[in-house]
């Protein structure tokens, strides 16, 4: 039957310093490392063969992903980088200190932009530091200057649709190694969650969530490989 492995990536360096990540390539901290090949170990405890594996087109998923792979003894495995497994873009908070922008606009705002399900921080201005119209990886990309949970899932869901749903009915064993809200999109797909209960879904770094499905792509059964850092899971309808 299908299994669908999804890893959010590790600690990175701007998780540390408790910084708006969003499209910002930063990469892990030793800590990050430390949880992915943690993951990697569970994943080989475990004896799951993985058929394929994806990853958004960020270095700490790809990393993830690759330190992953390589401790569960499947180092050899190729990894397919989309930018619509990304990390939802926080627009004019991309950058920002979290603490800090909460005093500066309140702690109800930031929590609105944070944690709704359809409210979009303010975009991103044209020309500043962490403008990604340039960046030749989004090179024919229709490049958001803002996303909402709602819009990275209007995204995310084509590419499970046109890439990633095809392969589990075939019944492989699929990697995502990906982001909070990427994964956080997929769960919402799978589980039928609802608007208004999504955005409490909290997803631990590195630690591999592992759910079966039926050939409907229906979920069957959802656990964290590491149960001492499991979170609470959508129920299985």
């Amino acid at each position: 039957m299908p299994t669908l492995i999804l890893l959010r990536h590790g600690q990175s360096t701007w998780n540390l310093e408790n910084r708006f990540t969003g499209w910002v390539d930063v990469d892990l901290t030793a800590e990050g490392e430390a949880q992915a090949r943690q993951g990697g170990e569970l994943i080989k405890a475990a004896g799951i063969h993985i058929d394929r594996a994806y990853t958004s087109v960020l270095i700490r998923a790809i990393r993830t992903g690759e330190i992953a792979l390589e401790a569960a003894g499947q180092g050899d495995m190729p990894q397919i980088r989309d930018w619509r497994l990304n990390e939802r873009h926080y627009g004019g908070l991309t950058g920002l200190n979290k603490a800090e922008t909460a005093q500066k606009h309140g702690e109800d705002q930031v929590k609105i932009w944070r944690r709704s399900y359809d409210v979009p921080p303010p975009p991103l201005e044209r020309g500043g530091q962490y403008d990604f119209h340039t960046d030749p990886l989004y090179a024919g990309v229709d490049i958001p200057d803002t996303e909402s949970l709602k819009s990275t899932l209007d995204r995310v869901e084509p590419y499970w649709d046109a890439e990633l749903a095809p392969h589990l009915r075939a019944g492989e064993t699929v990697l995502i190694s990906a982001h909070g809200n990427s994964l956080r999109a997929i769960i919402k797909l799978l589980f039928d969650v609802p608007d208004d209960a999504i955005v409490g879904v909290e997803i631990p770094n590195g630690n591999p969530l592992l759910i079966e499905l039926d050939a409907a792509l229906k979920p069957t059964a959802a656990r964290y490989l590491d149960a001492a850092r499991a979170q609470v899971l959508p129920a299985v309808k």
